[in-house]
């Protein structure tokens, strides 16, 4: 098993500055990767970065996409559309400058869109989404990239919740180069059985993410991580278990995700606290 951590432990727009101070501590906790949080591009030097990861023996493990209500693929509104798919192609390019082949998120939506919509409605939204990432598994095709869809919890979004619902998408998507990326955050709102969602997932999963109830350090709060654990190696599953927490002093990400206390003493402790855990579980 590989482990990275997210960057939006610490900022919202990763920077040149954040590749410099950061990456030779993501090395000393002892992780594998880094998955970058992607505010825009142009945010920080692609090429620069991988030799600093190189430089450091860390690689980057994925690009994680931050979806706003202007990047939205779902529509109606076409700017949004044209913002969401921009964006995803963006993403897709920074993968491949980064040499990682895992874009992922909750690419079918802003974050936050969470309305009840008659079914009719429903269904021209779900074609939408359909027919718009089918356009970007196209370039993803051409990038070597792979989009990892990911459900979002109730509050985030009406749109993806299970990992069925994700399932239901790829199956409809019909492109070998749309996945699943699954959150035990979300899971654990949302699924019956986040060891399931896994199996269900199969050999679709593309990324995981491990992330405590609380959104602090893995294995410090009430998340079942054995039969995650358990459910992972019944797949066969070799590829990113990437740490995504939060705290308050991120406080653009600690709005969105409703962050209002610390759980850790520091952001660096949370991570070595994390990363131990879960090296532990799956040793």
């Amino acid at each position: 098993m590989k482990f990275g951590i997210n960057t939006l432990l610490w900022t919202g727009t990763y920077t040149d500055e954040h590749v410099k101070s950061l990456t030779p501590k993501f090395k000393e906790i002892g992780f594998d990767g880094v998955e970058i949080g992607l505010g825009s591009k142009g945010d920080f030097d692609y090429k620069k970065t991988l030799r600093t990861f190189k430089d450091n023996g860390l690689v980057c493990s994925s690009v994680c996409g931050l979806f706003g209500e202007d990047r939205d693929i779902r529509g109606p509104n076409k700017e949004y559309i044209e913002g969401g798919l921009s964006y995803i192609k963006d993403g897709l390019e920074a993968c491949s400058e980064l040499e990682c082949n895992v874009f992922a998120g909750p690419v079918y939506s802003a974050v936050g869109r969470a309305n009840m919509v008659e079914q009719k409605e429903r269904k021209i939204q779900w074609d939408t989404v359909v027919e718009n990432l089918g356009k970007a598994c196209v370039w993803a095709e051409k990038y070597g990239v792979f989009i990892a869809v990911e459900p979002l919890n109730r509050f985030e979004t009406d749109f993806i919740n299970i990992c069925r619902d994700a399932l239901r998408l790829v199956k409809d998507v019909g492109s070998k180069m749309l996945k699943i990326h699954l959150d035990s955050f979300h899971m654990g709102i949302e699924e019956k059985s986040s060891a399931m969602a896994v199996l269900d997932a199969g050999d679709l999963l593309y990324l995981f993410h491990a992330s405590e109830n609380d959104r602090g350090a893995a294995g410090t709060g009430q998340v079942h991580w054995k039969p995650i654990a358990d459910a992972l190696r019944r797949i066969n599953y070799n590829k990113w278990v990437v740490m995504e927490s939060f705290t308050p002093e991120n406080k653009i990400i600690a709005k969105a995700a409703s962050i209002w206390r610390q759980t850790e003493t520091s952001d660096f402790v949370l991570a070595e606290k994390g990363l131990m855990f879960l090296k532990g579980l799956f040793s």
